[in-house]
């Protein structure tokens, strides 16, 4: 606390004179006079209160001295000096993955809101924007300057359990800065220095990670397989902690336990445990019960996948097709005519030949037999769905390409013409042969022949997992889905397959139409499955001009308002004694 016009203590005297005034000023000798001798009764009830008369007679002295002390103290401009953040605008980036809510006693979510609402109330005026994480990272606030509403912002925050993605969140946050001067604090768990972008004079970085060290075990993977008589499940498990931990497994459908079993994990290791010849069902949940800091990861729900299909290749396919699956499976078969008629219902058909997507099973339609390719000479582009989770098509050059289906989805491009393709019940369609491409020469050729065999091998009472809030286009007619929750309620709706969006809690959902329903999972990536002790640093200076400043806070218009109270009293108290006195 300090005063800003000190030298007014000299106005000190004024009351000291009024206290002066009222040692030396005139004084009276009580006499009885006749004419007031009535006047006595009238004034018993003055004589009742003899304390009340007595501070009544020396009110006026202490209002006076006190409210002349007030504005001495008020010339003297008292206040208290604070540091406010630094920068003229200030970017909040908040990491809401699932790993944020771990922690023992508080979530490191919740430590890092009543952080964010300490900064706030630290700003002298700078303009606030809030950004949060994900895939595609959203600015809940922009260039706000109310306190109220950051705050309130800040209160509704919620975690969204999918994955980080800060890279993608430090681009929107360059957006912003431009020439400004800029204090950038990224709440997190866990940040290396290397992903900071620092080189901007403009730019300082605070970053609050999770500093405490936390336990953790955690389901890493989770699988279930059926066929015709029973249920196999394999889990595997990971103990992040410094020391063994004993622990739980159940594994249940509709909240109907299958199976139990207790494991012992070792410090830092992992097991895994199969559980065979489980009862039929349509979904599996694992359960894991153990004590740790961070629940989210204790528990798994996937769907059954049926028996893997049997692949089937077109003899007239390029030898490259076969050695491709060969690498992945470990027998793949050719048809004709003869054996396509004795194929059963989980073969999938390899083949260029387009009267095959007209027939009853799965098909992989590499080229066409029905028409001419042109030439394109491009890179392939590919979209967002999962298809491509294990198997990019970067730096795939494509020679020509096919004519595209009209009512087929395109996820991949050449320039500008469709590349592959899904049809409406599922199919994949490569609109080029594989002689026309250097596609087979890439690592990922293989992987992708695997996940188009797991994509079309789908059950049709299920659509799959998910991670969280994940987009995909999923293979459904037009019409009107809803996703509701294991619980029964309500989530979302959508009319075409391509606005699919999986929820963003991790469990057991249904996709539901007015004849048809499906079963599906949110699951939680793998990075979400473990946990991270960081560190809180900073990084960057800024320029002189927008170092932290010193702001004071002034007393003066609460000594103001308490003087002009007492003004008010001194008045009342010179009412009821009269004027005249």
């Amino acid at each position: 606390m300090g005063f800003m016009n000190f030298a007014f203590i000299g106005m000190i005297i004024f009351p000291i004179i009024v206290l002066l005034y009222y040692f030396f000023r005139k004084k009276y000798t009580k006499k009885t006079v006749s004419s007031t001798l009535f006047w006595e009764e009238i004034m018993q009830e003055t004589k009742a209160s003899p304390y009340l008369k007595k501070l009544q007679k020396n009110a006026l002295l202490f209002l006076q001295l006190a409210a002349l002390l007030l504005l001495v103290l008020a010339l003297m401009n008292p206040y208290i000096a604070s540091t406010k953040i630094a920068g003229e605008q200030v970017i909040f980036v908040v990491d809401t993955s699932a790993t944020m809510l771990a922690g023992k006693e508080k979530t490191t979510f919740e430590q890092h809101k009543e952080t964010m609402k300490q900064l706030v109330k630290d700003m002298a005026g700078q303009r606030v924007t809030l950004v949060t994480t994900g895939n595609q990272p959203t600015v809940l606030l922009r260039e706000e300057t109310n306190a109220s509403t950051i705050e309130k912002a800040i209160d509704s925050l919620q975690v969204t359990y999918e994955e980080q993605h800060m890279e993608k969140a430090m681009e929107v946050v360059q957006a912003f800065i431009g020439q400004t001067a800029t204090a950038i604090y990224v709440f997190t768990d866990f940040l290396e220095k290397q992903q900071l972008p620092v080189e901007s004079q403009f730019v300082e970085w605070h970053v609050y990670g999770q500093t405490e060290a936390l336990d953790n075990v955690a389901i890493t993977k989770f699988a279930a397989t059926a066929n015709d008589e029973y249920t196999t499940a394999l889990i595997q498990l990971t103990n992040e902690t410094a020391g063994p931990k004993k622990v739980a497994v159940n594994l249940y459908s509709e909240n109907e336990l299958l199976a139990l079993e207790v494991i012992t994990l070792e410090e830092n290791d992992s097991a895994s445990h199969l559980f065979d010849q489980l009862p039929l069902a349509q979904s599996i949940t694992a359960k894991i019960e153990v004590e740790d800091d961070y629940e989210v990861d204790n528990e798994w729900t996937t769907v059954i996948q049926q028996e893997a299909m049997e692949v089937m290749l077109d003899p007239s396919m390029h030898a490259l097709i076969q050695k491709g699956f060969v690498a992945v499976y470990d027998q793949v078969l050719f048809f004709d005519q003869a054996t396509l008629q004795q194929a059963t219902d989980r073969a999938l058909l390899v083949s260029n030949d387009t009267e095959l997507l007209d027939g009853e099973h799965a098909v992989i339609l590499i080229g066409r037999n029905d028409a001419e390719s042109k030439e394109i000479q491009a890179f392939a582009n590919q979209s967002a769905d999962a298809l491509f989770s294990f198997s990019s098509l970067q730096d795939v050059y494509v020679q020509s390409v096919y004519p595209p289906f009209d009512d087929f989805e395109t996820i991949a491009t050449v320039g500008e013409e469709p590349f592959i393709q899904l049809s409406p019940k599922g199919d994949i369609v490569i609109l080029a042969d594989l002689q026309a491409t250097d596609w087979p020469l890439h690592p990922s050729f293989p992987l992708f022949l695997w996940s188009a065999v797991q994509q079309v091998s789908a059950s049709g009472d299920s659509i799959g997992s998910f991670t969280p809030k994940q987009s995909a286009s999923v293979a459904l007619r037009e019409t009107e889905w809803s996703i509701y929750n294991d619980e029964g309620q309500y989530v979302a709706s959508f009319t075409n397959g391509k606005q699919f969006v999986a929820p963003e809690k991790p469990g057991l959902y249904e996709l539901s139409s007015d004849d048809e329903s499906k079963l599906f999972a949110t699951v939680l990536a793998g990075k979400e499955r473990h946990i991270q002790t960081g560190e809180n640093y900073t990084l960057g200076k800024l320029t002189n001009e927008s170092d932290e400043v010193e702001t004071s806070t002034s007393f003066v218009p609460y000594i103001v308002f308490i003087i002009l109270l007492l003004l008010l009293a001194e008045w009342e108290v010179q009412r009821r004694r009269g004027f005249t006195n």
